[in-house]
Formats: C-alpha cells, sequence, structure tokens
C-alpha cells in the first residue's frame, strides 16, 4: 500500500478532508473550493484538492438537497417564468404558437427536434424534457 495511504484514520485526525455531514461543514467546504478555483495556474495539488472537494460538495448536495424529477411541461413552464418568456418566445423551438400552446395545456408531448431545440436554448440536458412517463 502506498505510504501516503497507509493510515487513513492518522490523515483525518490531521485534518484532511472528510464526508460532509452539514451545511456549515458545506459552507467552510465551499469557500475553500471557491479560493482554489480563483487560483490563475493551481498546482497539481491544488487542482487535486478541487477535484476531491468537488466530490465532497456534490456528494452531500445531492443527498441534502436533491431535485425531484419533473415533468417536461413542468420544466418547461419553470423556465418560461424563470425567463419571463411568453408562449410566443418559442415558436422557434416549437414550430408554432399552437404547439406552445398544445404542449402547455397538455393536449402534446414533445418531439425529438423540440427536445433538441430546447436543450439548445436553454443549456439543459435532453433528459429533462423526456419526462419520466
Amino acid at each position: 500500500m502506498n505510504t501516503l495511504l497507509a493510515d487513513p484514520v492518522e490523515m483525518i485526525a490531521h485534518g484532511a478532508p472528510r464526508v460532509i455531514h452539514n451545511d456549515a461543514e458545506l459552507e467552510m467546504y465551499s469557500e475553500a473550493l471557491f479560493q482554489l478555483t480563483s487560483q490563475k495556474r493551481p498546482n497539481r495539488a491544488q487542482r487535486e484538492a478541487i477535484e476531491l472537494l468537488t466530490l465532497l460538495v456534490e456528494r452531500y448536495e445531492a443527498g441534502r438537497y436533491a431535485i425531484p424529477p419533473a415533468e417536461p411541461i413542468e420544466v418547461v413552464r419553470f423556465l418560461m417564468e424563470r425567463q419571463g418568456l411568453k408562449q410566443r418566445d418559442l415558436i422557434p423551438q416549437f414550430g408554432s404558437e399552437s404547439a406552445v400552446s398544445m404542449f402547455l395545456a397538455g393536449q402534446r408531448k414533445l418531439t425529438l427536434d423540440q427536445i433538441r431545440r430546447l436543450c439548445t436554448r436553454f443549456k439543459l440536458p435532453a433528459q429533462l424534457f423526456i419526462g419520466t412517463e
């Protein structure tokens, strides 16, 4: 075994990063991560610390602040609301205002082309527009 990992308990006792258990620790790790990522040219050790802290923060946030799955209509409505969009603003993604209306009324599902165009417009993964049905 590598001598650096010979005694992980000793490493943790001396302050090595560990699993995040609460929001106070999340804040502390996030601040450390912010400081590291603001470096213009991080060295190898800093890049490895960035990778490790990112994994720890993502793990905690995924468990604590998991985003429940949503249906595509909910996703589109949310995006419209957040960005102050009207139905006519989505005509390029849907093809016509009636297609937007029918989708928002639950009368029509998204086509593959519409999903692609929504992904491009909002810079989001297709999974969000595919749904759980």
